[in-house]
């Protein structure tokens, strides 16, 4: 099989897929609880014609970011960590920080552990929307609310 009909393979078969749109806000709830049912969307666990190796997952809208809780200790002591690229880079930073600094990346880090790694992992993980507050760009589509 040649290298463009691998990559066409993927594009092929999820462009059959039906899109739908769906808004979650985080005001309150917990991070790896939402997580996971953000990922099963994305990744369409929720439709009838799911299939592992085909991206037919939904797009999904995420606001309210900042308003996102953490149980126990976890703001405090739960350690992110991402390397620079350069020699001695590897750079901490704890979970309270990061929700001050970047809370939109404190959701995408916790979707992304559970999405598969590779190609079809990016490819769902595009489809994720976080904003900060309770504004959005995505009216247009009509989203439909999603229960966390």
């Amino acid at each position: 099989m040649l290298r463009s009909q691998r990559s066409s393979w993927l594009t092929n078969e999820s462009a059959h897929a039906q899109r739908g749109w769906y808004i979650v806000d985080l005001e309150g709830k917990t991070l790896g609880r939402a997580a996971t049912v953000i990922a099963s969307v994305l990744r369409g666990k929720n439709k009838p014609s799911y299939t592992p190796n085909v991206d037919c997952g939904d797009f999904v809208v995420v606001i309210n970011a900042e308003k996102i809780r953490l149980t126990g200790n976890k703001m405090a002591n739960k350690m992110y960590r991402h390397h620079t690229g350069f020699i001695g880079g590897l750079k901490e930073t704890t979970a309270e920080k990061l929700l001050q600094k970047h809370p939109d990346q404190l959701i995408k880090d916790a979707v992304w552990g559970m999405l598969p790694k590779g190609r079809l992992g990016r490819k769902q993980m595009k489809k994720l929307k976080v904003y900060v507050g309770p504004s959005h760009d995505h009216a247009a589509q009509q989203p439909k609310a999603l229960e966390v």
